[in-house]
């Protein structure tokens, strides 16, 4: 069974398009590539209302941060700095990255 691979990496910038926070970006904090989601740093805040615990002792309601899916982002582009699509090239050492397809840079580092 083949890995589940998504477009987006922990760290990345990405601009999210559709849904409540659409046209807003973020850094992606968390990446669940089994389930084809992710988490944003400080964007799909949602309410959460939770009981008291060692962690939390008075309990009540809970801001965080909800997984999105990663179909719903689109990665922004250092070079041009735009919402792009990626695609994958292979370098002459045998490594791949990840290339814009609006300018043609190479996105990792």
């Amino acid at each position: 069974m083949a890995a589940n691979r998504l477009h987006v990496k922990k760290n990345d910038m990405v601009m999210i398009i559709t849904g409540k926070d659409k046209g807003k970006s973020g850094k992606v904090t968390r990446v669940f590539p089994d389930k084809g989601r992710l988490v944003v740093e400080n964007l799909n805040v949602v309410k959460r209302h939770t009981k008291a615990n060692r962690a939390n002792a008075e309990g009540g309601i809970i801001e965080k941060e909800a997984p999105l899916d990663a179909s719903n982002v689109l990665l922004l582009c250092g070079a041009c700095n735009k919402p792009t699509r990626t695609g994958m090239r292979n370098l002459e050492d045998g490594s791949k990255v990840r290339f814009c397809k609006k300018c043609n840079e190479i996105v990792d580092k």
